[in-house]
């Protein structure tokens, strides 16, 4: 297995794959009015491609042949409020295959994540994850994050509950 940047070549795959795993994650718990029209703003290879190609961002992809089986979409930039960092990096999408939960793919890339970080000079990392998620919200804890508060996720004319995690780098 590969972690590595994307690629703008990378755009379909990881406009698929993303998909793919918010599905996953999402579907049943969010009206499907919502959840449609959230994936169809969110993905599709030209939406990748924009993010791929913005210089603040960066995606990395957890590949195993020609296969993208898991992702990390970073943002450098102004953080969100509560976030106590000078220099944030925000990680606004990690996914990871569901037959990888459990091999340590998610701990390698998030380990990569926390790398690039610091070597591109952020003083700390923060994500917002749902509040509903139990099994993301061990794993980041797990991976060193704490909970400074809450904040709102909007898909569609819904708002939920995430928490606000933060790491130090």
């Amino acid at each position: 297995m590969l972690i590595r940047p994307a690629l703008l070549a990378d755009a379909r795959d990881l406009a698929s794959l993303g998909e793919r795993l918010w599905r996953e994650t999402y579907e049943g718990l969010i009206p499907p009015p919502d959840l449609e029209g959230y994936v169809a703003e969110a993905f599709g290879p030209e939406r990748q491609g924009e993010a791929l190609a913005d210089p603040a961002g960066r995606t990395l992809v957890l590949a195993e042949g020609g296969s993208l089986l898991g992702y990390a979409w970073l943002r450098a930039g102004g953080p969100a409020a509560g976030v106590p960092f000078e220099n944030p990096l925000e990680v606004a999408r990690f996914y990871v295959d569901r037959t990888l939960h459990g091999t340590g793919a998610a701990q390698s890339l998030m380990a990569a994540v926390l790398a690039h970080g610091a070597a591109a000079g952020h003083d700390g990392v923060w994500l917002q994850v749902w509040e509903e998620n139990p099994r993301a919200l061990r794993f980041y804890a797990r991976a060193g994050f704490r909970d400074v508060g809450q904040t709102v996720f909007l898909v569609g004319a819904l708002s939920y509950r995430d928490r606000l995690l933060v790491q130090d780098l």
